[in-house]
């Protein structure tokens, strides 16, 4: 009875398909609005992203952390926090932990939180990561791309309605929505019907493709946020 009681109580974590490195962002200084620092969203948050990906339909695939050489980045390198594949293109998501009102325009290279801090348009910074994704993929050069821009529910939007809404192919959603606006929009493209669809065989590919190019040195890494903060620090001065 003893033991039957214990085993109640025991906490049991929920599987999770992919191991997840977390590494804080840089802070940056200078200017009339410094730069406010997005760190990654943690363990925690990661935690509920995997479990939002994890509702997806079985034939998607993803991976998290996804870190690539890309020569036309500063530091060299690009990090991805996480790329989706499905039968209708490749969803590219970019995760930020805010507090307050993120206010901008697409068009715009810098937004506001609360109007007291700036950060780096989320979909520009998404643009380079779906390009430098796309060189490794030359086999693939027709796929739907699709940007994704994660915020928690700490925040809230006041940015282009367009972003909002699901014939889009920028779409900013709050974490917990994660998953229904992946799935609308696949299903938004299945009904469209001008994109080939991937085949089981290619999402395979497309993901081991990737697996295979993801650095995990830590060291490269930390050099990577390193070279991060500092061009940062270098454009405001």
């Amino acid at each position: 009875m003893l033991k039957k009681l214990v085993s109640m109580f025991k906490s049991h974590d929920a599987p999770n398909k992919k191991s997840v490195q977390t590494t804080n962002k840089v802070k940056t200084s200078g200017g009339s609005k410094p730069e406010v620092q997005p760190t990654r969203i943690g363990e925690l948050g990661e935690y509920k992203i995997n479990i939002q990906l994890d509702q997806l339909p079985r034939e998607c695939m993803y991976l998290s952390d996804l870190m690539i050489a890309n020569t036309k980045s500063r530091t060299g390198y690009s990090q991805i926090d996480h790329v989706v594949i499905t039968p209708q293109g490749l969803f590219v998501i970019e995760t930020k932990n805010y507090t307050g009102e993120i206010k901008g325009k697409r068009e715009e290279k810098t937004w506001t939180v609360s109007n007291r801090f700036r950060m780096y348009n989320p979909f520009m910074q998404n643009y380079g990561h779906i390009q430098a994704i796309k060189g490794y993929l030359p086999k693939y050069k027709e796929i739907r791309f699709i940007s994704l821009v994660s915020f928690t529910m700490r925040c809230r939007f006041s940015v282009d309605p367009e972003l909002r809404k699901i014939q889009s192919d920028d779409l900013i959603v709050y974490d917990v929505e994660l998953s229904e606006y992946i799935q609308r929009k696949m299903n938004r493209i299945q009904v469209e019907k001008l994109d080939k669809e991937l085949s089981e065989s290619d999402i395979q590919t497309i993901y081991n493709s990737l697996l295979e190019v993801n650095i995990t040195d830590p060291k490269v890494r930390a050099e990577h946020v390193e070279k991060a903060g500092n061009s940062k620090k270098t454009k405001q001065q």
